[in-house]
């Protein structure tokens, strides 16, 4: 039995719905997935900034590095914590803006055909295990619903922006996550 619903959400995850999403084209099946980072404020764990973020809602007077992105309308379909929880803010089925200007194998605007997964984290710290874990959970959940995601298919952010995105980051240990994909 599936662990994602017939709406697209996944049934074990905390779910905080963000306004930022829309459809997908017509026809538009998910085939990619991207694995992003982040940590708000830079490097720092913890708190409710990324749900604010992705929910339009991140107060800019609380650090300094808030006022820059504040007015951004940006979300993920997923975002995996330090600890191993799984928050969801849009629907699979759903296009998240997550990737902005991204090409993948000649095919433009990643959005349309992704899911885009974050990890609570940065490019140089490493990642927990509860992390790695719970993203192969996660990824074989969504191959088992979207098949056109192929281990070929999983990305990181930098492969489809390479000029202005870095993550996940050379802390991100692939073959660790692969290992664990083969295992599960």
């Amino acid at each position: 039995m599936s662990c994602i619903d017939q709406n697209g959400w996944l049934s074990r995850a905390v779910c905080v719905n963000s306004p930022n999403y829309d459809e997908r084209p017509p026809q538009c099946e998910p085939s990619l997935l991207v694995v992003h980072n982040i940590s708000l404020p830079p490097g720092e764990y913890g708190g409710p900034w990324v749900d604010d973020l992705f929910c339009n809602r991140l107060d800019a007077s609380v650090h300094p590095y808030f006022r820059e992105i504040a007015s951004l309308r940006v979300s993920s379909h997923l975002l995996i914590l330090r600890d191993g929880e799984v928050r969801q803010y849009v629907s699979f089925d759903r296009r998240a803006w997550h990737a902005g200007q991204s090409c993948f194998k000649g095919r433009n605007r990643c959005n349309d055909f992704s899911i885009g997964i974050e990890l609570e984290g940065c490019d140089d710290e490493p990642y927990e295990e509860a992390q790695y874990r719970q993203l192969a959970e996660v990824t074989l959940d969504i191959q088992s619903r979207y098949p056109a995601i192929s281990a070929d298919r999983i990305v990181g952010h930098c492969d489809i922006a390479p000029q202005r995105k870095t993550d996940p980051g050379p802390a991100f240990d692939w073959a660790c996550f692969r290992a664990l994909l083969r295992r599960d």
